[in-house]
């Protein structure tokens, strides 16, 4: 970490406009899809399109959210916020979470409980079909490219996708990889309760179907909040992480001993560091303060570190090594 890496700054680039790509694309996507299934709803009465549609619009509003988290937390650090505004993507992305909890899970179950005993007319299937499969393949498209975001950086890490989406502090592409699997699922659950209407003339096969899009959606929310909750209050990188910023740290050729050391996300790929040292050499006190100063700038220099403490090791403290 003595200098900016100019392959990682630029790789940590391209995955913030990939992540912007990625949102705008779910945003076009679930938008166009909320005002299909809305209207096949009303025309047709199918208690599994009206989850569908509450899936869409709250998805809908959630990329909303996911863009105001990606503008919040790039904002540059300032005195106010010398560990930067990053978090503000995790507080976003919670609220988006939370409304794909409440307008999604909360009025699918809702809605299909109430269809169970409710009397319903004869309608047509043939619409619901029709934008189930339109749905299907907007939705494929939105999950085609998170998919390919999670594939390309899961590889970087050398980690399992769906790991990375567990443990990635992008929380932008983790809802929206998220999001776009449950509708997929969502649109199947649909299309197997609306079949079984039609096959079975029970209309509470629907109902059933609304209920599952809704437990399906409040699962997937819940999940969200927590891991949003998780990098709020500090979340620590792997020990794969750990041990590569330790090598880094004693790569420095001002740094001899590294006795401490803590590391926090504080927003998407962007580390807060704090670690006890030793320097090279011996000085003054008042010399070894501007040395230090000097070893956190150039740490700071780092594309993944957003800010960075140091202080001199204890000579009894034991020795850290990767």
């Amino acid at each position: 970490m003595v200098t900016r890496d100019a392959p990682a700054e630029e790789a940590a680039d391209e995955t913030g406009s990939e992540s912007l790509l990625t949102v705008v694309i779910a945003l076009v996507a679930n938008g166009l899809l909320a005002i299909a299934k809305s209207v096949a709803a009303a025309l047709t009465g199918s208690a599994a399109m009206v989850a569908e549609a509450a899936h869409s619009w709250a998805d809908t509003g959630n990329e909303v959210f996911l863009l105001l988290a990606e503008r919040k937390g790039s904002r540059p650090r300032d005195e106010e916020h010398p560990r930067g505004y990053g978090r503000a993507t995790y507080a976003w992305s919670m609220i988006a979470a939370f409304g794909l909890f409440s307008a999604g899970a909360v009025v699918s179950v809702w809605h299909g409980l109430t269809e169970l005993t409710a009397e319903t007319e004869e309608t047509s299937f043939t619409v619901n079909y029709v934008v189930l499969a339109i749905a299907f393949v907007l939705e494929g498209t939105s999950f085609v490219q998170a998919s390919r975001q999670v594939h390309g950086a899961s590889q970087r890490f050398g980690m399992h996708p769906l790991r990375y989406v567990d443990r990635t502090s992008n929380p932008t592409l983790r809802a929206v990889f998220l999001e776009d699997f449950s509708a997929l699922l969502g649109i199947l659950i649909a299309a197997a309760g609306i079949g079984l209407h039609q096959l079975t003339g029970d209309p509470r096969f629907d109902a059933l179907g609304s209920i599952a899009i809704g437990v399906l959606l409040g699962f997937v929310a819940v999940f969200l909040i927590r891991r949003n909750m998780d990098y709020l209050l500090g979340e620590s990188p792997t020990d794969g992480t750990r041990s590569v910023v330790i090598a880094r740290l004693l790569e420095h050729p001002q740094i001899e001993r590294l006795t401490y050391l803590h590391l926090e996300f504080v927003g998407p790929q962007r580390l807060f560091v704090v670690a006890a040292v030793d320097l090279v050499g011996d000085d003054t006190e008042d010399h070894l303060a501007v040395r230090l100063r000097a070893v956190e700038e150039d740490i700071e220099h780092h594309p993944l570190v957003e800010d960075a403490v140091l202080t001199l090791a204890l000579p009894d403290r034991p020795a850290l090594t990767p």
